[in-house]
C-alpha cells in the first residue's frame, strides 16, 4: 500500500485526483493541470511536498563530512541560511540523488532529499558519516509545503509567524530563515519565485487550508512536472540516476573542482570522464511537428541513432511539445525524434524554456 502524507485527506476533500508516485499516494491535479500550471506562472500555486525528507546533520565534523559527501562544496556557504544545490555521487560518479543543503550553524546543516530515494540516501549518508563526528537525524516529524509563483511570497507571508515574517520576506533567493519550529526557504522547483515552508507535520493541514483561503491554487504532480520541465530542472530517475554522472546530465555546473585537494566521493571517476572527453551533451528540444515528446523516445541524425529524450511533455506556456535529451557529442543540429515509427524534426534550443512567468526560448522559425 502506498504511503500517505498528512495532507492526503485534505487533497481528497478538495477533489484531487490521486495517483501512485514513488510509493506515495499523491494528487496529480485538482481538475485541470493546465490551469494549475498557469496559476503558478501568473499568480500563486501550492504543492504538497511532505513526502520529501528533511535530514538534519549535527556535529563538529559536519562541514568536513559534507565536503566529502557532495560534489558541490558547502565551503561556499559563508552566511547562515544560505543554500546550495548539489548531487550526491557514488564512487563511479553516478548520481545517488540531487538535493538542497542549507548552512544553519557551523555544527548544523539541513538537507532535503527526494522521496523515492530516501531509504537509499539515508543508508548511504549514515554509512559515510561513520568516519566523522556527525549525527544524522531524519526529520520524519516535519512536513513541507511549496508555495510558488509571482505572488506566492506575498500571499504566504500573512500565514507566517510574526517573528519570522519580516526575515522571510527579506530573504534573497536560495536562502532560508527560521525560528524554533518554522523554516522558510526561498527555493523551489518551478522556475518561479516562492517559498518552501518546513513546519511540524501536525501544522501542515492548517497551513494548506490557510493558503487556500488566501487564494493560492492547490496544484498536483502534473503541474509540478510541466513547470520544472519548462524551467529546465532535472528530475531524478529520468534525467540522471546512478548510471549517469552530472557531466552528462546538464549538471556540470554543480561540480566544484576547486580546491583541487577536496576529495569528494566520485571525483576521480569524474576526472577520468573529463579526461576521456567526447561526453554526451544534455540539450533542450522543441518539436517542429505534431505529437508529444516523451522520455525514452529515440533521437536520430539522418539514419544514425544519436541519443534519447530523458524528459518530455507539452509546455502550457509555449503551447509546444518540449523535452530534455542526452545526445552524442557530435550529433549536430538537424535531429529527428521517433514517435511511434514516424520521424519528426526537433529543434535544439538553449534551456530554460520558460521562467518567471514567461517563455525564454526564441520560437522564431521553429
Amino acid at each position: 500500500m502506498d504511503k500517505t502524507t498528512i495532507l492526503n485527506q485534505t487533497h481528497r476533500d478538495m477533489g484531487a485526483r490521486m495517483v501512485s508516485f514513488g510509493g506515495w499516494d499523491m494528487p496529480v491535479h485538482y481538475g485541470s493541470q493546465i490551469e494549475e500550471h498557469h496559476a503558478v506562472r501568473r499568480d500563486a500555486g501550492m504543492f504538497d511536498v511532505c513526502h520529501m525528507t528533511v535530514v538534519d546533520l549535527h556535529g563538529d565534523g559536519v562541514r568536513d563530512f559534507l565536503r566529502r559527501l557532495l560534489a558541490n562544496d558547502v565551503a561556499k556557504l559563508k552566511v547562515a541560511g544560505k543554500a546550495l544545490y548539489s548531487c550526491m555521487l557514488n564512487p563511479d560518479g553516478g548520481v545517488i540523488d540531487d538535493l538542497i543543503v542549507y548552512f544553519l550553524r557551523q555544527d548544523w546543516y539541513r538537507m532535503v532529499v527526494n522521496a523515492a530515494t530516501t531509504e537509499k540516501d539515508l543508508a548511504w549518508i549514515t554509512q559515510q558519516a561513520a568516519a566523522f563526528p556527525v549525527r544524522v537525524e531524519p526529520r520524519h516529524d516535519l512536513g513541507m509545503v511549496a508555495v510558488q509563483g509571482p505572488n506566492a511570497r506575498a500571499m504566504a507571508s500573512t500565514l507566517l509567524p510574526d517573528g519570522l515574517r519580516e526575515a522571510a520576506m527579506a530573504l534573497k533567493p536560495f536562502s532560508a530563515a527560521h525560528d524554533e519550529t518554522w523554516f522558510v526557504g526561498r527555493t523551489g522547483y518551478t522556475g518561479e519565485d516562492g517559498f518552501e515552508i518546513i513546519i511540524p507535520e501536525h501544522q501542515a493541514v492548517a497551513l494548506w487550508q490557510g493558503l487556500a483561503n488566501a487564494g493560492v491554487q492547490p496544484c498536483g504532480l502534473g503541474a509540478r512536472d510541466t513547470l520544472r520541465l519548462e524551467a529546465g530542472m532535472n528530475l531524478y530517475g529520468n534525467d540522471m540516476d546512478e548510471s549517469q554522472s552530472p557531466l552528462v546530465s546538464g549538471l556540470a555546473w554543480t561540480v566544484a573542482w576547486q580546491p583541487e585537494d577536496r576529495d569528494f566521493i566520485g571525483r576521480s571517476a569524474l576526472e577520468k570522464q573529463k579526461a576521456a572527453g567526447n561526453l554526451p551533451t544534455f540539450i533542450g528540444l522543441v518539436l517542429q511537428g505534431r505529437g508529444v515528446l516523451r522520455s525514452h523516445q529515440k533521437l536520430f541524425a539522418g539514419d544514425s541513432e544519436v541519443g534519447e529524450i530523458t524528459s518530455g511533455g507539452f509546455s502550457p506556456t509555449l503551447e509546444r511539445s518540449i523535452a530534455m535529451a542526452r545526445v552524442d557529442s557530435g550529433a549536430g543540429v538537424a535531429l529527428d525524434v521517433d514517435i511511434r515509427g514516424r520521424r519528426i524534426p526537433v529543434a535544439r534550443v538553449k534551456m530554460p524554456f520558460a521562467r518567471n512567468g514567461a517563455a525564454v526560448v526564441d520560437l522564431t522559425g521553429i
